[in-house]
Formats: structure tokens, sequence, C-alpha cells
């Protein structure tokens, strides 16, 4: 009988154990949380040992489930699930959903399950949100956002933060998507001209999802920061050769952008642009500097499951730090 009971003891342990570990939603979640926290705890993440990180895929027809997974020594693990299924729309789902599963670095033990969506918009606007407050003007102020969809005002908010005076434009290939994100932002204004508005602005961030380029070197002006966020497959691409070889590049990991991304891996095939001419990524963070007032500096968003890592704990820590 004193068996069954210790039994049963330690098997409500276990079940409070369980119980006891928090889901972070997205709306809650994002309260206590700071764009510039943000980035203090990426670049911090960075100072780390090196991330180990892999990648799986799943396939059922056009359904797709991606688990990608990081460890870092000092920071514990981290799995970003996410599954695919275009089909959803016509269910009245969203085509992409998942979680974050949050790691004790010392132990293993489960800490954490935060919302897929709200790990995705701050890591990826704030993985660029670094390099911005490194290697853009101080003083600029007309940011251009090329694309009008999610991401675009993870970018907004973000940059925001960084350029609390900016003036911000949006260009869109379908004009009433553009229409739409200013209605729903009110400082924002539309450009209906994408070259004149590259030329006009002081930072341009590209969010699409092109797999042709859409900026042209050409157009780019002396002291401008030129943010590359959407493209993420082999085919993606969003500026051209020329933009490549009047910039100073910078990405955030070598690992995953370089043979990954078609930004930089069709370029590099071709010859037009070779891998030496990357300045840095972010684990060689003090190389990201502007070295003149009047040089063009881009950087590439790759993502990568340590940045999930890195801001899932940045989240856990600042929802723990809520007062009571």
């Amino acid at each position: 009988m004193g068996g069954q009971a210790r039994d049963h003891r330690a098997a409500d342990t276990g079940a409070n154990r369980v119980t006891a570990v928090p889901f972070i939603p997205f709306a809650e979640g994002e309260v206590p949380l700071d764009w510039l926290g943000l980035t203090d705890a990426l670049a911090a993440g960075h100072r780390l040992p090196k991330a180990e990180i892999a990648d799986t895929f799943l396939y059922r027809g056009s359904d797709t489930l991606l688990n990608r997974a990081a460890w870092i020594d000092g920071l514990g693990l981290a799995i970003k699930s996410a599954t695919i299924f275009p089909d959803n729309p016509a269910k009245g789902a969203a085509t992409v959903n998942g979680g974050v599963t949050l790691y004790a670095d010392d132990t293993g033990t489960l800490e954490a399950v935060v919302d897929f969506h709200l790990v995705t918009k701050w890591k990826t606007a704030g993985d660029s949100l670094l390099a911005a407050r490194r290697l853009a003007r101080p003083d600029s102020r007309d940011i251009l956002i090329v694309g009008a969809g999610t991401q675009a005002r993870g970018v907004h908010a973000a940059y925001s933060a960084l350029f609390p005076a900016a003036r911000f434009t949006v260009w869109n290939r379908t004009a009433a998507n553009a229409d739409a994100l200013a209605a729903a932002l009110p400082d924002l204004s539309v450009a209906t001209d994408l070259k004149a508005a590259v030329g006009a602005a002081d930072i341009v961030v590209s969010v699409t999802m092109s797999t042709a380029p859409l900026i042209c070197g050409d157009w780019l002006r002396p002291g401008q920061h030129i943010d590359l966020i959407g493209a993420y497959r082999p085919d993606m691409r969003e500026v051209d050769d020329t933009a490549l070889q009047r910039a100073r590049v910078f990405v955030d990991s070598r690992d995953t952008t370089i043979n990954h991304i078609g930004e930089l891996k069709i370029p590099i095939e071709t010859g037009a642009f070779t891998a030496e001419h990357i300045v840095a990524d972010y684990y060689d963070l003090d190389a990201f500097t502007r070295q003149s007032p009047d040089e063009i500096t881009l950087f590439k968003n790759g993502g990568g499951a340590h940045l999930d890592l890195m801001t899932s704990r940045y989240i856990l820590d600042r929802w723990q730090a809520r007062p009571c």
C-alpha cells in the first residue's frame, strides 16, 4: 500500500511539472517585449559558443512539416515546428501554424511552449534590426518597405523603435495590399514608383517572395542601408548583381545564407559575386560597422533556428519577469 502511495505521489509530481510549463500566446506574450532589448539579447547570444542547428522535413502531398532545431551551449535548446498546409484557407484555417518548444540548458527539461507566430515576428524583424542598429546611418529618416505582407507590420514596428521620427513608405506589386497596410498604419504612405521610392529612402527594407530582382543597384545612392528579408529559397532574389557589387555586404549567418538562398547563391554561381565579398556575419559582430557616411551597406537576413532559440529565450525571460 505504501509503495502504491509513493507511486501515486510521484505521478502527481510529474503531472504537476508538466502542467507548470507555460504556454506563451501571441498577444499576451509580446506585451513585455522590447525591440532594442531583443537586439541586445541576439548580440549576447552570438557571443556564446556557435550554435548547432539541424532542419528536418516531412511531406504529405502538398502539406509539409518543418522542424528546425538549435542547441547553444549556455542558452539551451529549441525546436521550432511549422506545418504548412496550402489548402487551409479554404477550411478557414491559416496556411502556416506551429510552435516552439524551449528546453533548459543544464537539464534538458521542457521550459516553455511559445506561439510560433510570436517567435517568427520578433525573430525576423529583430534579426534585421540588430544589423540596422550598427550599419544604418543614425540620422536615417525615410524608410521604404518593399512588400505589404505579414512581415511588413513587424518590420514597421521594429524600425519605429530604432528610428522614432522615421517617415515610412510602402510599395507593393499589388497596390491594393499596400493601400490596406497604409490604412492600418497611419504613419505609412504608399509609393507607386519603386525606382523613385528607393532613391528617396535612407533605408530600404524588402520583405517579398520575389524570384526575380525587384531592386536595381543603379537605383541606390550613397549612404543607404539595404535590408533584405524576403528571399529564403535557392530560387529567390530581391536585388540584382549590381546592388551586391556596390555595397558592403553582411549576413546574419554564413552557414544559412551562402549556399541556401538565391540572393547570394545565384550570383556566386555565375561569378558576379564571391563569398569573400561578405564582410562578416553575427559571429563577428564587432565587424558590423559603417566605415563612412557615404558607403552603401547591405544586410541579408537568412533566419535560422539559432535565432529562433535566442528569440524564444528572450521571450521566456521577459515573460517570467512580468510583475505579478
